[in-house]
């Protein structure tokens, strides 16, 4: 039964704020839905790597109130193997003009290891329009780590579009199945140049990577005789539907 309390209370948390919307908001007709795929890429690591990454996220729903997926992996081309495969489900409703909160659950199943969690979250634009998602998970072993990732977008015209990006992990306890050790675990620093070809439908990119483990994680990662980190360089697609 402790395994089941995360989505229980995810579970809880999304039916609250589901139930405390104005009726008029429930009720509305207006519905928005779309996919955005922010990254499909083909990475080459200095070891020489090849990686293929995708990061995607799709939502319907209306202003009030919106269901979305975001999903996101990574594939090893050289020893084929599936490196990463993350899907969560939240529903997610506005607090503020700049921001959303979110709760749902979250899937992990690469080959060989699969987590269920809850999620809370927190979603929406800081000041110098950066956009910012904060993510607390607690999985079904009872585990619970935290994500944050950022993202700008610099107009250097109106279709050259350079874009840095960070994503840092860190967890509050091990979960040595997974590689996962107790403090700040994992970053990955990107840095993107897009040219929309027709509107932000479609953009393709040339872009750099830096990922880099840390502390216990990066110790398991010797122990299992994996990479603590390195440099990638990328070429890939984004598109709006």
């Amino acid at each position: 039964m402790k395994y089941w309390k995360p989505f229980l209370l995810v579970a809880g948390a999304i039916a609250s704020v589901t139930f405390s919307l104005p009726a008029s908001a429930q009720e509305t007709d207006l519905t928005f839905y779309g996919i955005q795929i922010e990254e499909f890429e083909h990475r080459w690591g200095d070891e020489r790597e090849r990686l293929a990454v995708w990061n995607a996220d799709a939502f319907y729903g209306t202003d009030e109130f919106k269901l979305r997926w975001l999903g996101k992996g990574e594939y090893d081309l050289k020893t084929s193997t599936l490196e990463i495969f993350e899907n969560r489900l939240v529903g997610q409703v506005p607090v503020s003009e700049f921001f959303d909160v979110k709760a749902g659950v979250r899937l992990d199943a690469p080959k060989g290891k699969s987590r269920w969690y809850g999620v809370v979250g927190l979603t929406g634009l800081v000041k110098q329009w950066i956009e910012v998602d904060a993510d607390l998970f607690l999985s079904d072993k009872g585990d619970a780590s935290a994500r944050v990732d950022a993202e700008y977008e610099l107009l250097l015209t109106n279709r050259l579009i350079l874009s840095p990006s960070a994503e840092i992990d860190f967890a509050f306890s091990d979960d040595k199945k997974l590689g996962v050790g107790t403090g700040f675990s994992t970053a990955e620093v990107g840095l993107r140049l897009s040219y929309d070809v027709f509107d932000r439908t479609l953009s393709p990119y040339v872009g750099a990577v830096w990922e880099q483990k840390f502390g216990r994680t990066a110790d398991f990662a010797r122990e299992y005789g994996e990479d603590t980190g390195g440099w990638f360089i990328g070429l890939g697609l984004k598109a709006l539907f």
